[in-house]
């Protein structure tokens, strides 16, 4: 039967792809010309206002406001620029088809199937060992607040992604009290990022051993402080996950660069203390390479580079483009950097500041178990190596020295440097890495060493979580009898209350303390002498709401004494109140 086609009916596909490229050209010129208006002042009201609507509160320091917005203009301006570059030009279009063939070959030379089970289990490790932390039941610092008054606001660091993945995981814009679904999130996340640390580094085997020998990574006695958070705890453990993920495309470099920069916008995003984590595992991997003679020296050095440009293009990019700039003024404590005249300097104090905490927080048993890792790492870098000894020696002790120190990230320039713990678990990956070396293809005393090092660290996650437990209990019989006597002689709540000293540590943790000296920085108290928001939202939490009006510190007045007992005294002339709690 003869068949009439009708041309106009259906755009061959030289149409179709001036069409695309049309609306590509239209489409950018109209977001050029919104980023463009932007920088009118009408336009910046009209968005403040809308802002301040959306957010419910007034946006303050409207010039650091400007700034942050200018920021996203540039940054999309950019966005616009190269999205166009890749689509309308010829050596764009051969760039992103080469990448995703890259990406597609990577993807493929992976067997997924032989990773299930290997998750699965550390997953129940990683559960077990959280389990007396999951028990406890614990409201973490922020999860006071959030708890209470259902805030996000994780954009002040910007940690968009945060903010994005929290209204999908609480199915609401207001945040509500869900735990333990979010810690249990991490774990997943954690499992994946052990099984894939081990995939790496093992040249695709992996084992239980290697898997045991991962465990820092997410018990270490710092990130059980990211664990205790359950509002916060899946976003620090996916900010591990994307520093590892692009090292399953380090094989082609087009590749290894685009998912570099995308993982590590994603880690800073998330949590910026796990900024050390890439550069960690490119200097061991390179090390690997050079000691095995995998790779020859301009390949190393390409890679370096490559690793290099990327972790460089996209901080960069984040700081210049994604920062909230008004947040540099208000959390000036954890994002201004030292000037540049006294920027070595300042890299070399906060070098000791951060050795010396980790020194301090450590007890003695666990120094012993880290001292003989590392020995370990030294010999067998000497024995394997396909190098002369003398210089496999040197390097491995200086690659030790040097993963260490990449740990900490980006945070030796800062200023005034963030030491909480959570803002060190790049040391327990450090640890993972270490221990997964020495316990791959060599002696079992080694093997013994780093299972038994690591075999701390699971225990030690078991007191923490039953300190905690004890710690909120001792807590709550003090806030009673406090409550109760506050109640008693202010029943109205007008009184003025400060507090001096705080709730001191239950018997349990002074006990642990001896040991494990890290315990009395993870475990906070309540009812500071500042009485930050945290104590209020604290003392919200048994429907206390204290009078928040200004007044001067008045701790230093002499007051008479209305009651004094065992674990508090009461100071008041029925304005003022001053509770002096008692160790």
């Amino acid at each position: 039967m003869l068949k009439i086609k009708y041309p106009f009916m259906k755009l061959n596909q030289s149409n179709k792809k001036n069409a695309t490229q049309l609306w590509i050209i239209i489409l950018s010129i109209l977001g050029l010309a919104v980023c463009i208006a932007v920088f009118f002042l009408p336009i910046r009201l009209i968005m403040k206002d809308f802002a301040e609507r959306i957010l419910n509160r007034e946006i303050l320091g409207y010039e650091g406001w400007f700034k942050t917005l200018l920021s996203y203009v540039m940054g999309g301006i950019c966005v616009i620029l190269f999205f166009d570059f890749c689509t309308l030009t010829d050596f764009g279009k051969m760039l992103v088809k080469k990448t995703k063939q890259e990406i597609k070959d990577c993807i493929s030379e992976i067997d997924f199937r032989s990773l299930w089970k290997p998750v699965l289990f550390m997953s129940a490790i990683y559960l077990l060992g959280i389990f007396a932390i999951l028990r406890a039941n614990y409201l973490y610092a922020d999860d006071l607040g959030r708890s209470v008054d259902g805030y996000r606001v994780w954009y002040n660091w910007s940690r968009y992604v945060n903010e994005l993945l929290s209204i999908f995981i609480h199915a609401d814009t207001k945040l509500t009290e869900i735990s333990p679904l979010p810690q249990l999130l991490a774990i997943f996340l954690l499992s994946i990022s052990s099984v894939l640390l081990v995939y790496i580094l093992g040249e695709k085997k992996i084992t239980y051993v290697r898997l045991l020998a991962s465990i820092p990574l997410g018990l270490s006695p710092y990130f059980l402080e990211c664990l205790s958070y359950k509002f916060d705890a899946p976003y620090m453990a996916l900010s591990i996950l994307s520093c590892i993920v692009p090292f399953l495309f380090i094989t082609r470099k087009k590749a290894f660069i685009f998912c570099s920069f995308v993982s590590l916008l994603v880690m800073c995003m998330t949590y910026q203390a796990a900024s050390g984590i890439y550069l960690l595992l490119v200097v061991i991997l390179c090390f690997q390479y050079w000691n095995n003679r995998e790779k020859s020296y301009k390949e190393i050095l390409s890679l370096l580079g490559t690793a290099a440009f990327a972790f460089c293009f996209a901080l960069l990019f984040f700081r210049f483009f994604l920062t909230r700039s008004e947040a540099l003024n208000e959390y000036s404590f954890s994002t201004a950097i030292h000037p540049l005249p006294h920027m070595f300097s300042g890299i070399l104090n906060n070098i000791k500041g951060y050795t010396t905490i980790i020194g301090q927080d450590f007890g003695i048993i666990w120094k012993i178990g880290i001292a003989l890792v590392c020995i370990f790492f030294i010999t067998k870098s000497i024995q394997t190596s396909s190098r002369k000894k003398t210089a496999s020696f040197f390097i491995s002790m200086l690659v030790m020295i040097l993963s260490f120190l990449l740990s900490y990230g980006f945070y030796y320039l800062l200023a005034n440097p963030f030491f909480a713990p959570r803002a060190l678990f790049g040391f327990g990956i450090f640890l993972s890495v270490i221990c997964i070396y020495v316990v791959s293809n060599y002696k079992k005393i080694a093997v013994v060493t780093v299972l038994a090092l690591n075999w701390c660290f699971f225990v030690f996650a078991f007191s923490y979580g039953n300190a905690l437990a004890d710690q909120a209990r001792y807590e709550e019989f003090r806030i009673g009898i406090l409550l109760h006597d506050l109640s008693t002689l202010n029943p109205n709540r007008s009184m003025f209350v400060l507090y001096e000293n705080s709730i001191d540590f239950a018997p349990t943790i002074k006990n642990i303390s001896k040991h494990y000296p890290i315990i009395e920085r993870l475990v906070p108290k309540r009812l500071k002498g500042s009485m930050n928001y945290w104590d209020r939202a604290y003392l919200i939490h048994f429907n206390y709401n204290q009078n928040e009006e200004e007044a001067s510190d008045f701790r230093a007045s002499d007051l008479p004494v209305v009651l004094d007992s065992y674990y508090h005294t009461i100071k008041s002339d029925g304005t003022h109140c001053l509770v002096i709690l008692k160790h």
